[in-house]
């Protein structure tokens, strides 16, 4: 199995943004020697908790600070972009770290709406046609000439570089057929929805896989959210910040992550606590060999090769733990 690793640089109470950013960098150079498999960058806009809002500077960064384990975007959100400017970015990023990168491509706004307005520069954003955009920058990626008029007379350059993996984020089946078609990378993010990872979303993808220059067989990978420690009692200790977060982000609220002494005083709910053995199903708490022993059996019952770690702890000392942990159960 490979282990590789979702990273939204997380803003925890009392540290600074700058702080997330170099944290992240740390975070791909220890994943890098443990021996994790890729290192994604997620895009977020609008908010105090991240501070990956421009996900392929901060991959340009850390491709520079390492050299074997690849890089990438999980996700660009592509609403916001041009398709010759995604291809440019993502040409020059592969021309600089060539074999090693990798084009996520998100179709959510990555924001709320305030940021989306003004990212579109008050325009009405374009929800509907966001895979014929995905076509056009593909095809400029490949120095080919898109059908849309409006790229037809330029080039993105720099061209004949090497390609870099492209791989497209989703959670349905309406996702996964469209990966297929195009013969990108599937990234299923279980850690989204309760319920939402079924069998046959991974079999529609491979049914309607075709090979394409970007990749010739299919791939999938699957990301979930984690927190481990040496013992059970100290994994629910360190996850509780996350599990309020979770409470809060489903009520609109996106806030910087309490300190574990701060959740332990949190006095919670009925309904909180509810919802927190609920989310246990995709907020995965335990031991090393606890958390191992659920993403083996899951990729023996959905038929997938390659897990994502996203751990979003307090401390920097917590998280590079559940990461350092994992790869001694499963490296």
């Amino acid at each position: 199995m490979k282990l590789s690793v979702l990273d939204q640089a997380p803003i925890t109470g009392g540290k600074t943004p700058q702080g997330a950013l170099e944290k992240a960098v740390e975070l791909a150079q220890v994943t890098e020697e443990l021996g994790y498999h890729r290192f994604w960058l997620a895009e977020h806009h609008g908010s105090d908790a991240f501070a990956s809002s421009a996900p392929e500077i901060v991959a340009a960064y850390i491709a520079a600070k390492t050299s074997r384990i690849r890089i990438g975007t999980g996700g660009t959100m592509i609403m916001h972009y041009s398709p010759l400017k995604m291809a440019e970015v993502f040409k020059t990023l592969s021309a600089l770290a060539p074999g090693r990168v990798d084009f996520g491509i998100g179709r959510a706004p990555g924001g709320d709406q305030r940021s989306i307005y003004a990212l579109s520069q008050g325009n009405n954003p374009d929800f509907d046609h966001l895979y014929e955009k995905l076509d056009t920058t593909l095809t400029l990626m490949q120095d080919q000439v898109p059908e849309e008029m409006l790229y037809k007379h330029t080039i993105a350059s720099p061209q004949k570089v090497t390609l870099p993996e492209s791989w497209l984020l989703g959670s349905s089946g309406n996702s996964a057929i469209e990966a297929g078609r195009r013969g990108l990378g599937y990234s299923f993010a279980q850690f989204f929805m309760l319920g939402s990872m079924r069998k046959e979303i991974f079999e529609l993808y491979r049914y309607h896989f075709k090979p394409s220059a970007f990749m010739k067989e299919p791939e999938i990978n699957v990301a979930y959210l984690v927190t481990v420690a040496e013992t059970k009692e100290e994994a629910e200790y360190q996850a509780k910040p996350q599990d309020i977060a979770r409470i809060r982000l489903a009520q609109g609220r996106m806030e910087p992550l309490m300190t574990p002494e701060e959740a332990k005083a949190y006095r919670l709910s009925e309904e909180e606590e509810v919802a927190i053995k609920t989310n246990r199903q995709i907020h995965l708490v335990g031991t090393a060999k606890e958390v191992a022993d659920k993403l083996r059996q899951d990729t023996e019952e959905f038929g997938f090769e390659e897990v994502m770690i996203c751990s979003i702890a307090h401390s920097q000392e917590q998280r590079l733990n559940t990461y350092r942990l994992l790869a001694e159960e499963m490296l």
